[in-house]
């Protein structure tokens, strides 16, 4: 079993529309998947680790498998941190222990920046940013790769100068317009786009008066939007499975699931008018064809004999008691 580090993988140099293909291909390849619901347990208030596996098939035949522990303590830097280990799935053998990190952030932002493109009305120009975390980072790196052309107004909800690095991070891109507001009230109105990387709220952040005809609403991490569970036009989640607990669950004008509408079963977004609630929760079937993805690219390349060996000295006869 290989030990792969977020430095092996940063070395990689993976281009932001790469993560957008492996997302893409994982959202539409959903139905050939063994995805449990993830366990999540908060200890603390404000902290969580969620466990969360998975087996995911590549032309038929399963052979990928898996599982993420990712935790938030608000105290630590980061405060999100994960791991991955990475089986094949048909022999039964560990391959790696992998950092999740980045590949956490750059998944979840691969799924919210499909769903923006997916969701969003069309010619979509405004979007307003609360959590300026790495995640809100990366989805706005695939959007300037997958749009090189669109000129967007982002709205920044000000939060202990992140908004200033967050802006400074993306002063060389001529098309993305910062300005820095005060209130969500602010961020929310007049968005096209509202896009939360808040790790956590313990309340709704503003009232429904405030959220436009047309707008699409992404909470990466659920959280502060309940109200809109109740009055937009339709919910669509990366898995029913994992959002069938909500509070609101069954008040949902109409829902479905991000896969269906990528593969033609159901319809998305049909007109400019509807207002749209994404619940990507985030899904492990990414984290482990992202993981799989990251060990091929490093056995083509003959770089996983490089890798640091673990060698757990497991038994090897049958009766070892």
């Amino acid at each position: 079993m290989k030990l792969i580090t977020f430095k092996d993988i940063q070395e990689l140099n993976i281009r932001p529309c790469q993560c957008f293909d492996w997302a893409e291909q994982m959202i539409r390849n959903k139905k050939n998947t063994i995805l449990p619901p993830k366990i999540s347990m908060k200890p603390f208030d404000g902290t969580f680790c969620n466990v969360m596996p998975s087996i995911i098939s590549q032309t038929g035949n399963l052979s990928w498998g898996g599982v993420k522990i990712v935790t938030r303590y608000p105290n630590r830097v980061p405060s999100l941190e994960s791991r991955i280990l990475l089986m094949d799935a048909a022999s039964g053998e560990f391959l790696a222990l992998m950092d999740g990190t980045w590949i956490t952030t750059m998944r979840t932002g691969a799924v919210a920046a499909h769903s923006i493109l997916l969701l969003a009305k069309e010619n979509f120009s405004t979007i307003g940013i609360m959590g300026l975390g790495n995640v809100v980072r990366a989805t706005l790196l695939i959007l300037e790769d997958k749009l090189p052309d669109r000129e967007l107004h982002i709205k920044l909800l000000k939060y202990k100068g992140q908004e200033v690095d967050l802006a400074e991070r993306f002063c060389a891109n001529k098309n993305y317009h910062f300005t820095f507001v005060d209130t969500p009230e602010e961020m929310v109105k007049g968005s096209d786009v509202v896009l939360s990387g808040a790790t956590y709220l313990p309340n709704d952040v503003c009232e429904d008066k405030f959220f436009d005809e047309g707008v699409l609403v992404q909470p990466i991490h659920t959280l502060g939007f309940t109200n809109c569970d109740l009055f937009f036009d339709k919910v669509f989640a990366d898995d029913v499975g994992h959002v069938k607990n909500f509070k609101n669950f069954d008040k949902f004008k109409r829902l479905a699931e991000v896969s269906d509408v990528v593969n033609g079963v159901k319809p998305g977004r049909e007109n400019d008018s509807e207002r749209i609630l994404a619940y990507n929760i985030g899904v492990s079937i990414h984290d482990i064809y992202f993981a799989a993805s990251i060990y091929q690219l490093f056995k083509e390349t003959g770089k996983l004999e490089q890798m640091q060996e673990i060698d757990m000295k497991e038994p090897t006869e049958k009766f070892w008691i």
